[in-house]
């Protein structure tokens, strides 16, 4: 899509654009770039909407894209609003940079159908049998967020609910028990507390932690919680950036809670969704704090989690008028045309921003 555009709209029409294939990669050798007109005297670029950015893991990344644009004028677009890491990627490339919400377009793609298939239980007709479903799978690298609600979890006796969680991390390889380690500091019992859990732990049917991103999976599990906990890519730091996890529930037809940054919930809320504050606390998700937020989620958790039967049950009737209006503005076309009004009105400011 940004090639044609800029390819017909643009005044200067010689420009290149630099992507990353495949989907998910960010190293210096997953870099492509393609060509209009004249590479010499053109604008230059530089997708980088899929993954959050890491400055000690991206420097090179950036340093090989500086060295491809040389003098050219340099645009890098972004999924990410609000971060203290965008603003230094944007300070180390130099230019102008510009937002998106690339992984709300990625929801929308992926879990696309699924408002059309019969193996998801209304809503109305469901039995709530557990409080929570938790899928957890990269758990090393800068996702140790969730070996810390995995810590939470069994610190707070919530391991009978809906939990997956590897020994060993399978990207990073890192053994949960080292990652708990490096967490010692805000959680001095974290190491002896994570001994005791039973790992690796699967769903129904699963081997090991599936990669599962594109489409929604669980869903026996899921259509018996009484929410969705997302242990989001990012839960650290200032910034505003979210994945395609936090539209699963949505899809679901399910409440959720988030572990994310600070202020993710009224991200969300910006594009037209609503939360559950009315129903229970939301108020973790102003704690800037990262692991006292981690530390108010559990919480959170084991009070939802220590209510009866008939106190849950009431709480997902109580939920049922929110959980229609996400899956409808998801679904039909409210979301969508929010997400095509910001696309436009970017891909016009870098129009305007490459013409001048």
């Amino acid at each position: 899509m940004f090639f044609p555009y800029f390819a017909s709209n643009s005044k200067n029409r010689n420009f290149e654009l630099a992507v990353h294939d495949p989907f998910g990669s960010s190293d210096p050798d997953s870099i492509v770039v393609y060509i209009n007109g004249n590479e010499n005297r053109g604008n230059y670029l530089y997708l980088f909407d899929q993954e959050p950015i890491q400055p000690n893991l991206h420097k090179s990344t950036f340093s090989k894209i500086k060295e491809y644009c040389g003098t050219k004028k340099f645009a890098m677009v972004t999924s990410e609003r609000d971060s203290e890491n965008a603003n230094w990627a944007q300070e180390y490339l130099g230019g102008e940079q510009f937002y998106y919400f690339f992984h709300g377009w990625a929801a929308l793609d992926w879990f696309r159908g699924f408002n059309r298939t019969f193996n998801i239980t209304p809503p109305a007709d469901r039995t709530i049998k557990k409080t929570f479903i938790s899928p957890n799978r990269i758990i090393g690298g800068k996702r140790k967020h969730r070996v810390a609600m995995l810590y939470h979890m069994l610190k707070n006796d919530l391991w009978h609910n809906h939990i997956s969680a590897p020994q060993v991390c399978p990207v990073e390889g890192e053994d949960i028990l080292d990652i708990a380690g490096s967490m010692s500091k805000n959680y001095p019992d974290i190491v002896h507390v994570l001994k005791e859990a039973d790992l690796p732990r699967t769903f129904r049917n699963e081997e090991t932690q599936e990669m599962s991103s594109y489409k929604l999976t669980q869903i026996k599990e899921s259509c018996e919680s009484l929410f969705y906990h997302v242990t989001e890519t990012v839960a650290t730091g200032k910034r505003h950036h979210i994945t395609e996890k936090t539209f699963k529930p949505i899809a679901l037809q399910m409440p959720f809670i988030l572990t994310a940054p600070a202020y993710s919930l009224a991200y969300l809320k910006q594009y037209g969704f609503m939360t559950f504050g009315s129903i229970w606390d939301e108020s973790y998700d102003f704690i800037e704090d990262d692991f006292e937020r981690y530390t108010a989620i559990g919480k959170l958790m084991k009070q939802l989690d220590s209510y009866t039967s008939a106190e849950k049950h009431k709480l997902w009737l109580d939920c049922l008028p929110i959980i229609k209006y996400n899956y409808e503005h998801f679904y039909k076309g409210n979301f969508e045309k929010l997400l095509w009004q910001e696309l436009e009105n970017m891909l016009g400011q870098i129009n305007d921003y490459f013409s001048n």
